[in-house]
């Protein structure tokens, strides 16, 4: 016979078994499910060889990269929806610079492309940190802007990038048969993972997130965690526009314009609140990845660019729900 104490416990048990953990893993149970799908229904059409599926991966870089900066700026409670404008700035500054200066192209390109995600992110951060700005309309509004500043630096034409150590280093290149873009992905997963969980910042970013109140009362710098956030989130986009770059030779105002919705979507099914106080760079990695294999295995089903934009709509609309309803918990 149960006890009173036993009884009272059961329901807990099973809230902690039907509720956060689900949804905690319910990225790796997509992803698996997803790769399941398409392995039996696209087993005819190349989706399950290995050149689609390092492909997958090669494609998925940078958007993984922009995600790890979107996942700082979401657990502190805000957000960046400028990153894609971000992305072609950056990519488009670093190929003029090469073009100015061939002769020291690979230092004067990463200095110029990290150094314009950099300015972004400090636009952003010092407008919400210091002027108390809703995130939300800043980077609306800098996103348009960006992306009007990126059409005027070219006449919306695109700028080779001829540089082979370039190239190599941010796009074709490979270390003992390990593609670059791989080997960025990586070590940017492995220091953001560290960062994010094993360090004093880490854990301020959180609580920031969690509630600004009382993270100033325990000391914490608010407007600084919130000026570094977006500074991350702009020195990610950044990389990702030189892996842009990089990998197709060439940089264009196009770029980054049409992964902000897939960048969010990974974040938010990763398991990152969208309230701020919990996020998850392995899930964003995850939740990228199966993004990326998402859109790989509708096109090799043969839907259109319209349908597969409903399909990442209705998965950030369901990932929106049940991030809302564990913050509701």
């Amino acid at each position: 016979m149960a006890t009173p104490d036993t009884a009272s416990a059961a329901p807990s048990l099973l809230d902690r078994l039907t509720g956060a953990n689900l949804q905690q893993y319910v990225v790796y149970v997509g992803f698996i499910a997803i790769f399941i799908f398409f392995a039996v229904v696209l087993r005819d059409s190349g989706f399950l060889t290995q050149r689609n599926l390092v492909n997958i991966i090669l494609q998925t870089a940078p958007v993984t990269i922009m995600a790890i900066g979107l996942v700082f700026a979401l657990s502190a409670g805000e957000i960046d929806l400028s990153i894609g404008s971000t992305v072609a700035v950056s990519a488009l500054c670093a190929a003029m610079a090469m073009a100015a200066m061939p002769q020291v192209a690979l230092p004067v390109g990463i200095a110029a492309g990290l150094g314009a995600g950099l300015a972004v992110g400090f636009v952003n951060g010092a407008l919400v940190a210091w002027l108390r700005l809703p995130s939300f309309l800043v980077t609306l509004a800098t996103m348009g802007l960006i992306a009007g500043v990126a059409r005027s630096l070219t006449q919306l034409r695109s700028i080779p990038v001829t540089d082979p150590m370039f190239t190599g280093i941010f796009g074709s290149g490979a270390v003992f048969g390990i593609p670059s873009l791989v080997i960025w992905t990586i070590a940017a997963i492995a220091i953001g993972h560290f960062a994010f969980r094993q360090t004093r910042f880490g854990a301020h970013v959180l609580a920031t997130g969690d509630n600004a109140r009382a993270a100033m009362v325990t000391g914490i710098k608010v407007p600084r965690i919130r000026l570094a956030v977006f500074l991350i989130s702009g020195a990610m986009a950044g990389l990702a526009g030189l892996l842009y770059s990089g990998r197709l030779q060439a940089a264009k105002y196009t770029l980054g314009e049409t992964d902000l919705m897939t960048v969010i979507a990974a974040v938010i099914v990763g398991g990152t609140l969208l309230n701020g106080g919990k996020g998850s760079i392995i899930g964003a990695l995850v939740g990228s990845l199966m993004m990326g294999m998402l859109n790989n295995g509708l096109i090799l089903m043969g839907l259109s660019v319209s349908d597969q934009m409903i399909v990442r709509g209705l998965i950030i609309l369901v990932a929106v729900a049940v991030s809302l309803r564990e913050t509701a918990r």
